[in-house]
């Protein structure tokens, strides 16, 4: 099964290890690396190879020390250029070779963000992190940039000395760089076989502090107080979690809180979650992303999709496993509140991408796609009603359970399809393959929209959300003056959440509800994200004008692109706002993560 979104055959050769030296120079915006590949041949004769590469210069070649002439071959427009090699001597099959390619990043690259010092909390010192998912390490070094190839490996990276260097793998200890005493060189290994986006690299003036036996959260020292008490709890869910999945296999589990133009809530780099700082809510309302990031060591990290067409098995897989602790730790009754919410954010997204939208497939088919284009929550919530749905009909919970921890262990280090997922399924439940035959699986699989059957869920917690809901839907503004701050009362913020979410799901309300909504429950000031961003859609979806400054300082202040896109295209499509909303872009563009805006770009219809 070849990877659409590569250009490397993983069938002629693997990666099997990665030794990398970088050095990261902040004045020109640029990684210079050495990387030296050792790859293995799997065919008789191997006479060339091709590697994944993108915006890079590649200098100079070799092969076991012998100088290999290399080419790049025709830019695609999304996956880059493939970097053609042309072997000193063929390889044969079984053979290990050692191949050191030099190369420079460009300054553009998709997969780093480069922070000025004013664009960081302590404003004095610069700031570079990398987000490699899906397709972008390969704007980084030159590589297999497919998940279905898994590597070892080992990094020194040189940085300016008043700043730390951290990646998603274990600290092998640092020294003056014997080239430049201004600078300092940092050591990592990485034992577990990882594909290439999970390398991940972050430096910057960062300070740690332990918060558990094997966690340290690692951010500017201006958010390390805030952050060490809102995941407080990560020992906890690393323990849960290891009761629901296995052993954890990866020593260390430290967090990294970024600025906040980091793209997404999270980021599973092994050793080190990239973490964006929108879940700093105060009152760790919001560390359910740690739960789901958590739940990646096992599902994505350990048994990861084999091609991003088969992204729901890293993401499906992993929402269960984020519900099943968030069920641990709050009770069954909030897992399946949480299981519920979540079919609501897949009827969002199929209703921005459209019913019949093929990217709303669970297997859509990437071939030509840009993986990030095609990013959104179906993988996530279609995944999970598709295991939840399978938990319901197969013996509930804890026989669910059996299946899934049997399944990380078959699969553990290893890359796999939807078509092995399933073929295991069967095996595993041979006592049950009738039901599993009455499954419409080309529904739940190959056909775009929402699934074919809706889970059950126990409602306890959704219906007072539905019912307040319901009440707002209904109100005629002679009714406006019976709502009062004591509706929310009883209703936590997850609960407030689910409220606001059914109302975006309806027909927008009068801008005097709204207005009067503001009143009573002060939305516009509170400091959940969750909250306020659901909060702020729904008033422009009601055209309430007031909230267009704030809806562009979210917009701004913050990077998610879960709350960005969103807010930028509902400010896009009201009329009175779009023109606002084209030059705040326009105006802070130069700021934003490039595949951000890239994607913000193109909801504005502003040419790149």
């Amino acid at each position: 099964m070849s990877d659409p979104s590569s250009f490397c055959s993983p069938e002629q050769f693997i990666t099997r290890h990665l030794s990398l030296h970088l050095r990261v120079d902040f004045s020109t915006r640029v990684i210079a690396a050495s990387s030296a590949l050792t790859v293995r041949c799997l065919q008789d004769s191997l006479s060339s190879l091709i590697l994944d590469t993108k915006d890079l210069t590649v200098k100079k070649v070799s092969l076991n020390g012998q100088e290999a002439k290399f080419s790049l071959g025709a830019a695609h427009s999304f996956k880059g250029t493939p970097l053609e090699i042309t072997l000193p001597s063929p390889l044969t099959r079984g053979q290990e070779a050692i191949l050191e390619i030099c190369s420079e990043t460009s300054p553009k690259s998709s997969a780093l963000q480069w922070l000025n010092p004013e664009q960081t909390a302590g404003k004095s010192h610069p700031y570079l992190f990398s987000q490699c998912q899906a397709t972008h390490c390969r704007t980084i070094i030159p590589c297999q940039d497919t998940p279905s190839i898994k590597f070892t490996y080992y990094c020194q990276v040189s940085v300016p000395k008043e700043l730390v260097a951290l990646m998603s793998a274990l600290n092998d200890g640092d020294f003056i760089d014997p080239q430049d005493c201004k600078r300092k060189i940092f050591r990592f290994k990485q034992n577990v076989p990882i594909p290439s986006y999970l390398i991940a690299l972050v430096v910057g003036a960062l300070e740690g502090r332990k918060i558990g036996p094997r966690t340290t959260v690692w951010t500017e020292k201006e958010s390390l107080e805030a952050s060490a008490y809102e995941f407080a709890e990560t020992e906890k869910m690393l323990k849960f979690a290891e009761s629901l999945a296995g052993p954890y296999v990866w020593e260390k589990y430290d967090l990294l809180i970024l600025p906040p133009s980091f793209p997404y809530g999270g980021m599973e780099n092994p050793c080190l979650t990239f973490v964006t700082p929108t879940v700093l809510a105060g009152d760790r309302s919001l560390a359910s992303v740690i739960a789901h990031e958590i739940s990646h060591s096992w599902t994505g990290n350990l048994v990861t999709n084999r091609t991003w067409e088969n992204f729901w098995l890293n993401e499906g897989h992993t929402v269960y496993l984020e519900r099943r602790i968030d069920g641990l730790l709050y009770g069954e009754q909030f897992r399946q509140f949480k299981a519920l919410g979540g079919w609501k954010e897949l009827q969002n997204a199929v209703n921005t991408f459209g019913a019949t939208n093929p990217l709303t497939n669970l297997v859509p088919n990437l071939h030509e796609v840009d993986v990030d284009a095609a990013f959104s929550s179906v993988p996530y919530e279609k995944g999970f009603a598709l295991l939840f749905y399978l938990e319901q009909l197969l013996g509930g919970p804890d026989v669910f359970l059996g299946f899934l921890k049997t399944y990380i262990q078959a699969f553990a280090y290893k890359s796999v399809t939807t078509e092995e997922w399933k073929t295991f399924l069967y095996s595993y439940f041979k006592d049950k393959v009738e039901i599993l035959d009455n499954v419409d699986w080309n529904g739940w699989m190959h056909t775009p929209g929402m699934p074919p059957v809706q889970p059950k869920y126990d409602m306890t917690l959704a219906n007072a959300c539905i019912l307040l809901g319901n009440r707002w839907t209904e109100a005629k503004a002679s009714d406006l003056s019976s709502f009062t701050a004591a509706d929310l009362k009883e209703l936590s913020s997850h609960q407030q959440i689910e409220f606001l979410t059914l109302l975006l799901l309806k027909d927008p309300l009068p801008a005097s509800h709204v207005k009067r909504m503001q009143e009573v429950y002060n939305f516009n000031d509170v400091k959940n994200s969750e909250i306020l961003f659901r909060w702020l859609r729904l008033c422009i979806l009601a055209k309430w004008e007031d909230v267009i400054p704030l809806a562009l300082k979210m917009a701004t202040e913050q990077g998610r692109m879960k709350f960005t896109r969103p807010l930028y295209r509902d400010l896009y499509n009201f009329d009175k706002a779009r023109d606002q909303a084209v030059s705040t872009f326009l105006k802070n563009r130069a700021f934003m993560h490039p595949v951000t805006a890239l994607l913000v770009a193109k909801d504005l219809h502003v040419d790149g």
